[in-house]
């Protein structure tokens, strides 16, 4: 419990932030469909009883793939206009350690009924839910959603807190984008905010704070390089990410795709 009747679910996928009143019950992300019956039942022993919304903080899979069996139980769906666009249609994810993903379009039962393009506000269990999205960062359709009263943000996968953050380059996101989303974020929140990562343990505002800073350090070494006219190799090879490898691990990933988006 992160605040007054709201959860952070961790399970297979993104963590889960759920909202349960005397209105009903709000979910930010979905995971997949072998966790759907296993989160209801937390939220029942929690107090909830159906799930009446789920945001989807993007189109990806492990957000994303048990709305099909929440819409068939009736919840509403909400998300990003960009977002809903690719949950209409086949898309491959390129995560550059693992093989391609494949990702089929959603049956209509589980797209969102409702999107937005940069704002929307909801009114629900007695707080204003803001839905932000400032631009491409992970993916091309984020959406960051602020629990105002409860002072709780989940960042979806903008914010990584399980090692280094996957870049979604090859469908639109960057490093320059997840770094402006962040300081977007950091300005609508403040030092109290409970921060919930698309993946990882809760965090805070100075951890997310901090994730920008190292972020941005990342791009300027690698900035650096590519002005050089390095290549991927040598960028690798030069270790932009040095001084957070012992906090975050195999950089791989990260630096790859962040490569992508900065020489295109």
């Amino acid at each position: 419990e992160v605040a007054d009747g709201r959860y952070v679910l961790f399970g297979r996928g993104g963590n889960i932030l759920a909202s349960i009143g005397d209105q009903g019950v709000l979910i930010v992300d979905s995971q997949f469909p072998d966790m759907v019956p296993k989160y209801q039942s937390t939220i029942q022993s929690l107090g909830g009883g159906g799930i009446d919304f789920t945001i989807n903080t993007h189109w990806h899979y492990d957000h994303a793939d048990g709305n099909e069996l929440l819409g068939e139980a009736g919840s509403w769906v909400i998300t990003q206009r960009h977002s809903r666009d690719m949950m209409t249609q086949f898309n491959t994810i390129d995560t550059v350690t693992n093989p391609l993903v494949e990702q089929e379009p959603y049956d209509p039962v589980g797209l969102p009924v409702a999107a937005f393009e940069t704002r929307m506000e909801m009114f629900f269990n007695g707080e204003q839910i803001d839905l932000i999205h400032s631009g491409p960062a992970h993916t091309m359709g984020d959406a960051a959603v602020y629990f105002r009263d409860a002072n709780v943000v989940h960042m979806g996968d903008v914010y990584n807190n399980a090692g280094y953050p996957f870049i979604d380059a090859a469908n639109g996101g960057s490093i320059e984008g997840v770094i402006a989303f962040c300081e977007a974020i950091l300005q609508e929140i403040n030092p109290g905010t409970v921060v919930v990562p698309g993946h990882g343990p809760v965090a805070s505002y100075d951890d997310l704070a901090e994730y920008i800073t190292m972020l941005t350090e990342i791009r300027g070494n690698m900035m650096a390089l590519i002005g050089q006219g390095a290549t991927l190799e040598e960028v690798l090879a030069s270790r932009p990410t040095a001084n957070w490898d012992d906090k975050k691990g195999d950089p791989t990933r990260l630096v790859d795709r962040a490569y992508l988006s900065l020489t295109r």
